[in-house]
């Protein structure tokens, strides 16, 4: 299946081939560009999400005033503006991993990277679902789903980016 989806990706390699970019290019542009994107824009998303949480349980619990309520609003409109160009991100450089492999002539489905890298983009689809429902009309459940699932997405990146670190060296 992977010498399948390798040939089918095999003509755009071909084309980027074509430009006869920089080996150190080809090789580590992906791991730096998306090391950028998890541990910068991922680490942004991860702490604003969660700050605006725990910003709004404070203030459910002791009825914060306008203060709270203005540290929590910004969390939450950060986490809104970046998340959704994180996610853009990471299914774009999903793609450009692939085809980096491609064109590096090295199997697709062999490494733990493909496969944690392919778990955390369906991890993200669904908190972008979740997302885009409006929570279910607004869920606690829903909501605690997401924030949870956003999580195990972030760590799953950061080991995603060891496995990423190990094939890198060894190709």
């Amino acid at each position: 299946m992977g010498e399948r989806f390798s040939q089918l990706l095999e003509p755009v390699a071909a084309w980027f081939r074509q430009m006869d970019l920089p080996e150190p290019i080809v090789h580590w542009g992906h791991p730096l560009m998306m090391g950028i994107v998890v541990f910068v824009m991922g680490s942004a998303v991860g702490l604003t999400g969660w700050r605006g949480r725990a910003l709004s349980r404070k203030m459910g619990e002791t009825m914060g005033g306008t203060m709270g309520q203005a540290e929590a609003a910004k969390s939450w409109t950060d986490h809104k503006k970046i998340a959704p160009l994180m996610y853009l991100f990471i299914v774009l450089g999903y793609t450009g991993g692939l085809l980096s492999l491609v064109m590096q002539q090295q199997p697709i489905l062999a490494s733990p990277h493909f496969w944690t890298g392919s778990a955390a983009v369906l991890l993200l689809t669904v908190n972008a679902l979740l997302a885009a429902t409006r929570f279910g009309k607004n869920k606690l459940e829903l909501r605690t789903a997401h924030a949870y699932l956003g999580s195990a997405a972030l760590c799953l990146l950061f080991l995603h980016a060891l496995f990423g670190l190990k094939l890198g060296l060894s190709i």
